[in-house]
């Protein structure tokens, strides 16, 4: 008989386990899915174009928090943790709610999730949400370009929207952002991507995508696989790179499955150390030394950028950064409110008096984001809670720290400037070195 399985997730790797270990597989029923940590993705269904010849009526996807009764209900044997950026404490109390309704706790490891690419495929991840993959990403990716060779980017899947639309999705202009719907999320993670020049792919089915894009229109030398939260790749690489963040010292060790993607490093990246204290940078150090020994260690810095310094220095700015990494990413501060500190504004103004809508319902889910506000963009609720509560807010001006410019999805009516923020290596060894030996290696020039 076969088992039944729920999966625990949140749109992105819960998919991923299913399409490369379950589905087709006839020793597995996989009865639902559960969803947590995005807004509105439960009450959905995973379709049955996707899932295949065995669940011709899809699969159901209910809210995390009916787990123990769905497990009773549904006669489960084993659920499967699949969604990534919590701390141990939460793996293991979800292990425990399932346990104590009768079934198994299980983590799916690389070896049955990680697809092989047909090209040279470079992984760039981390330990946490916010430590600054995308920056890493597009330093390694203009190294690549800059010897001439064609790079296409994969990035870790957001599909918020008709999945089977979004099953294989290719992003090389501006324009392909509205044509396929993107939130917030997505667009900061794809437009600077496609200002560069270079083509990225997401979607549900990843190693539908990762074919389309070994053969790309525009041709294709080396993948880039461009994680999300802390999660360990989809694919196996040639070379893994893992960023870490001293502003979070220690988390490296104790959140999942950021450990298992620090273990998995060719290449340890320590971020931030322009801002960062001594004591956390000592930290992140030790830890890789500690689990990843042989990772070549690579220090770097985010140094920002501003359009327009006047607008912050004496000023009460409200301050905008990005959604996920002060929700649950955990970070108190972005680029936005480095910018203000190091400009001198006269005031960081709290936006929790003027949220309205879906963002008020964000600050109660994460009392402890800090004095400034993310930019939640899953829905167009959310984009018009977010427009509603910059109005709203009593300040001078509004400090934009989001990897792309709000003023073209939103109106801001408000004087406001943007913060901008890139890689810097510190020293040798640098990215550069290592791309270089990747190249050499695979014998790409």
């Amino acid at each position: 008989m076969s088992k039944n399985v729920i999966i625990i997730g949140a749109a992105g790797r819960d998919f991923h386990n299913f399409n490369t270990y379950y589905r087709g597989n006839k020793d597995y029923n996989v009865v639902a899915y559960t969803a947590a940590q995005i807004p509105d993705i439960d009450g959905r269904k995973y379709p049955a174009e996707l899932a295949g010849d065995l669940y011709p009526d899809g699969i159901p996807i209910y809210a995390e928090e009916n787990l123990p009764k769905l497990i009773k209900e549904l006669n489960v044997d084993d659920c499967v943790f699949s969604y990534s950026d919590v701390p141990y404490e939460r793996v293991m109390s979800v292990s425990a709610i399932v346990n104590a309704a009768g079934a198994n706790f299980v983590l799916l490891g690389p070896n049955d999730t990680m697809v092989k690419s047909t090209k040279p495929l470079i992984a760039v991840g981390a330990v946490r949400t916010g430590c600054g993959k995308s920056q890493t990403s597009r330093k390694v990716i203009e190294y690549l370009m800059d010897k001439g060779l064609k790079v296409v980017a994969i990035r870790h899947p957001m599909p918020y929207g008709d999945l089977v639309e979004q099953k294989v999705q290719r992003f090389a202009t501006v324009e392909d952002l509205k044509k396929h719907k993107c939130t917030i999320e997505e667009m900061e993670e794809y437009e600077p991507h496609v200002v560069r020049g270079n083509v990225i792919y997401a979607g549900v089915d990843y190693e539908a995508i990762l074919r389309a894009a070994e053969d790309d229109p525009d041709g294709c030398d080396v993948v880039l696989w461009d994680g999300g939260n802390n999660d360990f790749p989809f694919y196996k690489p040639d070379l893994n790179i893992t960023v870490v963040d001293p502003h979070r010292p220690g988390n490296e060790l104790t959140y999942y499955p950021g450990e298992v993607t620090l273990r998995l490093a060719d290449v340890a990246v320590i971020n931030k150390i322009d801002t960062a204290s001594p004591e956390g940078i000592q930290t992140v150090r030790e830890s890789i030394a500690k689990v990843a020994p042989d990772a070549i260690v690579v220090d770097a810095a985010s140094p920002i950028k501003v359009d327009d310094h006047s607008l912050i220095r004496g000023k009460r700015v409200l301050v905008v950064e990005d959604g996920p990494t002060l929700t649950h990413g955990e970070m108190k501060l972005g680029a936005g409110i480095v910018a203000a500190m190091k400009y001198g504004a006269a005031e960081l103004v709290d936006p929790r008096p003027f949220t309205v809508g879906k963002l008020a319902e964000t600050f109660e889910i994460y009392p402890n984001i800090g004095t400034l506000l993310p930019a939640m963009g899953y829905s167009e609720q959310q984009l018009k809670d977010l427009e509603k509560t910059i109005e709203n807010t009593d300040c001078d001006s509004v400090v934009i720290g989001t990897p792309i410019d709000l003023n073209r999805i939103i109106t801001i009516n408000k004087p406001n400037t943007r913060v901008y923020y890139d890689l810097q290596e510190i020293g040798d060894p640098d990215l550069s070195e290592i791309i270089d030996d990747f190249v050499e290696k695979h014998n790409l020039v």
